[in-house]
């Protein structure tokens, strides 16, 4: 799950368990990522495209990542809501770790030092470098 394409481009999305989980998300298969109500995340949903990889973080509860998804739809009017400002992506999983990458652990690792979780940690879709994205992955090899 390396990193392998210079048109790829690495996200990290956030979901509280509670609302909606690794493993329901498995479940449904695919889905469209809605709720976002912060600009910057917004923006980043709009620079996603098809193809993209994305890590999937367990927010509050857990707060690990723990799994890959891809985006399989670039961004739409949020159905949620009839504001123009909210958009939306498809997301599907791709592949669940093999163990959970804790928070704690990212925030050990100098390699993850300036990542969005770390730096920004209220934003709820960042970027990542590909370097951060196979760091991440390789912890949860």
């Amino acid at each position: 799950m390396a990193s392998d394409s210079k048109n790829v481009h690495y996200w990290l999305v956030k979901s509280e368990p509670h609302k909606y989980s690794w493993e329901k998300f498995n479940e449904d298969g695919r889905t469209f990522w809605d709720g976002v109500r912060n600009f910057q995340a917004r923006n980043n949903l709009k620079a996603m495209k098809e193809g993209d990889l994305v890590l999937f973080y367990h927010s509050n509860e857990g707060k690990e990542v723990v799994g890959v998804a891809k985006v399989v739809k670039e961004f739409y009017q949020d159905p949620t809501t009839e504001d123009a400002n909210w958009v939306v992506v498809d997301l599907a999983p791709v592949e669940s770790l093999k163990k959970p990458v804790s928070l704690e652990q990212i925030k050990k690792d100098e390699r993850l030092q300036n990542i969005g979780l770390v730096k920004q940690g209220r934003l709820s879709v960042m970027a990542l470098k590909a370097e951060e994205f196979d760091r991440i992955v390789e912890l949860g090899a």
